[in-house]
């Protein structure tokens, strides 16, 4: 025998013996191999979906000032933080729990479900679900930015987690785990959360704006809107593009299943979001006449927005359409909610409100299993329940909250900025941020009275 057979003979002998003590006795079935593949893939999705946290970290502290940058911050880190351990300990199990009547989920609470030695499936489930939360609880930052006090924003940061957005996401996706919610019963569409994590931010982020009011300055003594400018625009503009990274792990992710489905669902979150990006840049374009960042910016967040429920179920040259007329709806949305006195520093019901409703209607109109008026009246049916029970829970949270520990800053917090007055340090310590004060410093230099006047913002109720 010459050597190399040798070698191969003492090979086979070895790896004889040596592979049950390695647990490698049989070969994993295909069935195995598929559940591994499911488990990493579900959670590669969760770690992309996380990454979003950082982009609207980025979104919003780029449309906003200077002066609240450290805020803004403080707040998408403890939204994940405060929401991570509300979902542990109750959201979860109000939206995947056992239920009877598909209303509201009454098991799994504190991942009861998980005992060592059990199916871990659970824990891989659950990672991907808590980061689909703190993305409803985050949008909510967005447009109460720059005004609201820190402690009455981790108050409703945990009550977003725990009771809002787990009851509405059980009824449209109980059944993917222990529950099984009324929405979807009835045949509701919502791949990938249009509707129950979009809609649902953007609605809280509606009556969080209005039972705010606006910042100071923002409007005239006529009522006019004025433009606050975000302090950096190439900041806004990462955080997009790590947002629309992040939304391959969104939509191709809700499968929870390694297979041939997110090729598909890659491409239409991808075409969506560029056709959004480019109606959105020619539509202020012919309205401001420049091919302004920002609303481009937005267009492109709307067409993720809108294709995230549709993305499994309608085809590329659909996602195209879907994407195009989400770019123009973000467009006059922020003008239309500006003139009524809605102050959005970023955007976000437009983005996630608005375009979550188109999405879940465009579900049905685009479907490629066929277009039927019954199944746009379910999508309807989850829109305007997606409405009622987020924006009247909301609504009534933030009224209590204005109402006991306080919702707003005092008027000198604001104008200071909340780096200094609620945070008590800067993003920018080497550069000079303006503040109402006579005080001139690093961060304040003087501003006259008389400046003020004219900005408006002394018209403007402090704490309103």
């Amino acid at each position: 025998m010459k050597g190399n057979g040798k070698l191969t003979v003492f090979l086979a002998a070895w790896l004889t013996l040596a592979c049950p003590l390695l647990g490698w006795a049989d070969d994993p079935t295909a069935a195995e191999v598929q559940t591994h593949l499911d488990y990493v893939w579900t959670l590669v999705a969760a770690t992309l979906v996380f990454f979003m946290q950082a982009g609207f970290a980025c979104v919003e502290a780029g449309f906003t000032r200077a002066k609240n940058a450290v805020n803004i911050m403080m707040k998408n880190l403890m939204d994940f933080s405060v929401g991570s351990l509300a979902f542990w300990a109750i959201g979860f199990g109000l939206m995947f729990g056992t239920s009877a009547t598909g209303w509201i989920g009454t098991s799994g609470f504190f991942l009861a479900d998980f005992t060592p030695g059990g199916d871990p499936w659970v824990l891989a489930f659950w990672m991907f679900q808590v980061v689909f939360a703190a993305t409803a609880a985050t949008i909510v930052s967005g447009a109460m930015a720059e005004r609201t006090k820190f402690t009455s924003y981790l108050i409703y940061s945990f009550f977003i987690s725990a009771i809002i957005y787990p009851i509405m996401g059980g009824w449209a996706w109980g059944g993917l785990y222990h529950g099984g919610g009324w929405l979807e019963k009835l045949g509701f569409i919502d791949f990938a959360g249009s509707t129950v994590v979009h809609s649902v931010g953007g609605w809280a982020a509606l009556a969080g704006a209005i039972v705010l009011g606006p910042r100071i300055g923002k409007y005239d003594s006529k009522g006019k809107p004025r433009a606050i400018p975000g302090h950096n625009l190439p900041l806004a503009a990462l955080g997009v593009f790590i947002l629309w990274l992040g939304w391959f792990g969104f939509n191709p992710g809700s499968t929870t299943a390694g297979s041939k489905d997110i090729a598909m669902i890659f491409v239409n979150t991808n075409l969506a979001a560029a056709a959004g990006a480019v109606s959105a840049m020619i539509t202020i374009w012919s309205v401001a006449k420049k091919p302004d960042l920002a609303m481009a910016l937005n267009g492109a967040l709307a067409g993720l927005v809108a294709i995230t429920a549709p993305c499994n179920n309608v085809s590329p040259g659909s996602a195209v359409i879907i994407g195009l007329i989400g770019g123009i709806l973000v467009v006059w949305s922020v003008l239309l909610i500006d003139r009524f006195g809605v102050d959005d520093p970023v955007g976000a019901v437009s983005v996630h409100a608005v375009n979550g409703v188109w999405g879940t209607l465009a579900a049905a109109i685009f479907n490629m299993e066929g277009f039927t008026f019954h199944q746009l009246g379910i999508q309807a049916l989850g829109c305007i329940t997606a409405f009622i029970w987020t924006f009247g829970m909301a609504y009534a949270m933030f009224r209590i909250i204005k109402a006991t520990v306080g919702l707003r800053v005092t008027a000198e917090e604001e104008m200071e900025g909340l780096d200094i007055g609620e945070h008590g340090e800067a993003a920018y310590p080497d550069f000079p941020v303006v503040s109402e004060h006579g005080a001139s410093s690093v961060f304040a230099p003087a501003v006259s009275k008389s400046a003020l006047r004219h900005s408006g913002a002394v018209e403007v109720e402090p704490g309103r």
